[in-house]
């Protein structure tokens, strides 16, 4: 007897692959003789358990299926029990960096930085929600009518959005964001990100102790290029980094990591990056490193900055470096504090001494599009020194073909590095980050 004949017609979606999946799911979670058991079992020992419970259900009574068609019917229906159902596949695929699921029919992926839509997808918005349930279930939290808005993270790492009717107008949206790679600075030369003389200029200005905004798009590149910028403070210094959630991965001994907390179900218990940036100062840190600023603690972060943790390390969301300094000053205005934009201004130039803006070209590449020293100390506008930037070749037709264009350093810049024993007095870097001939850089 088949599976059809034994549980009736009405009970199997015949033709409905996705509705297969879940059918399947609820049989063999009645052939499983102790529940407690299996979940007392290691999450490898659950899979091997589950799938030889699947495998002996469909030769006892199931369809005549092919070995792969087999096989991926086990792992699909194992996938919906243990893991996230139809994103499973997505989530343990190393080339996929971002899941967006607009609809149950409607799943989108970010691979080699193009957004590409998937086949797979929920049976239905009933099938979606239970996701999003067990997702949620994971971390203590809820989403529904009351709270339609819930940020969570995986087991394994993954930062996850969820918005929910009223405020999702079209169904449930659930996006996942995996952790970056880490990339050491020499990977990133190799992929076409910066080029050596950048490299080894980026790693000088770390090791002299500049202290570097990393500004750009939503995906741009802006925490890999801090993890990597990271790896060049010396074991010496105690690095405090604070996140929303924690992305940085650095491997420095003298290492304390703090990431924000939110609200509990019942409203209570949230403690913010301007928390964790104050309670900061407190530790005794050598550096600061924030994963992004986007509010009130900007104010502290720079404050911080100025006043003997030089060589601090945050990123922002800009379109390019002026836009930066800019926002700096819109979100460090607002804090409690009502300190004048003019004030502002001020402490921003004293703080920040470069900004690093990172760009997606439009092959889906991600690039370093300008680094420019901070060279005003007061006054009206911001001053800016472009020491790297990005020049089209007309031959390429703008195609493919972006050519890294580098000038001089501002003097004041160049004084500091010579200083700290990292470029010469012809403006030589001393020490290559991963070039084997120092990178010459005229400091005039």
């Amino acid at each position: 007897m088949t599976l059809r004949q034994r549980f009736g017609i009405d009970d199997f979606p015949s033709g409905d692959e996705r509705g297969d999946v879940l059918f399947y799911k609820e049989q063999l979670m009645r052939e499983v003789a102790d529940v407690g058991a299996l979940a007392r079992q290691s999450p490898a020992r659950q899979r091997a358990t589950l799938e030889k419970g699947m495998d002996q259900l469909l030769s006892r009574s199931g369809p005549v299926l092919s070995t792969r068609e087999r096989t991926d019917l086990v792992r699909r229906v194992v996938d919906e029990i243990l893991g996230f159902g139809p994103l499973q596949p997505l989530l343990d695929d190393p080339g996929v960096t971002e899941i967006m699921v607009n609809a149950p029919d409607s799943v989108y992926v970010e691979r080699d930085g193009r957004l590409v839509r998937e086949p797979t997808g929920f049976r239905d918005e009933t099938h979606l929600r239970q996701t999003i349930e067990r997702i949620v279930a994971g971390v203590n939290r809820r989403v529904d009518e009351s709270s339609p808005m819930v940020d969570a993270r995986l087991p394994t790492g993954e930062r996850v959005n969820i918005v929910v009717p009223p405020l999702a107008l079209s169904g449930p949206a659930l996006t996942i964001r995996r952790f970056p790679r880490r990339f050491d600075i020499g990977e990133l030369v190799a992929m076409g990100s910066l080029d050596v003389p950048m490299a080894d200029l980026l790693a000088a200005l770390v090791r002299a102790r500049c202290s570097v905004l990393v500004s750009g798009g939503t995906g741009s590149g802006k925490t890999t290029l801090l993890n990597a910028l990271s790896s060049f403070i010396p074991e010496s210094e105690r690095i405090i980094t604070i996140e929303d959630a924690a992305e940085l991965r650095l491997d420095q001994r003298h290492l304390i990591r703090l990431e924000a907390r939110p609200a509990n179900v019942e409203g209570k218990g949230q403690v913010t990056i301007r928390d964790l940036v104050r309670n900061s100062l407190r530790m005794r840190p050598d550096r600061i490193i924030v994963g992004e600023v986007r509010g009130g603690e900007t104010l502290d972060m720079l404050q911080a900055m100025s006043t003997g943790h030089e060589g601090s390390l945050t990123t922002v969301h800009a379109n390019s470096a002026r836009d930066a300094l800019e926002r700096l000053q819109t979100l460090a205005s607002m804090s409690e504090l009502n300190i004048p934009f003019g004030a502002l201004h001020d402490q921003i130039n004293s703080a920040v001494d470069v900004i690093v803006h990172l760009e997606r070209s439009a092959e889906g590449r991600r690039e370093i599009a300008e680094i420019a020293a901070l060279t005003s100390r007061g006054g009206e506008p911001y001053e800016l020194w472009p020491v790297t930037g990005i020049g089209r070749d007309p031959t390429d037709n703008g195609a493919a073909g972006a050519r890294f264009r580098h000038q001089a350093l501002p003097p004041g810049l160049a004084r500091r590095l010579q200083l700290a024993g990292e470029i010469d007095a012809a403006g030589g870097l001393l020490r290559p980050a991963v070039s084997l001939e120092p990178a010459r850089m005229d400091a005039s």
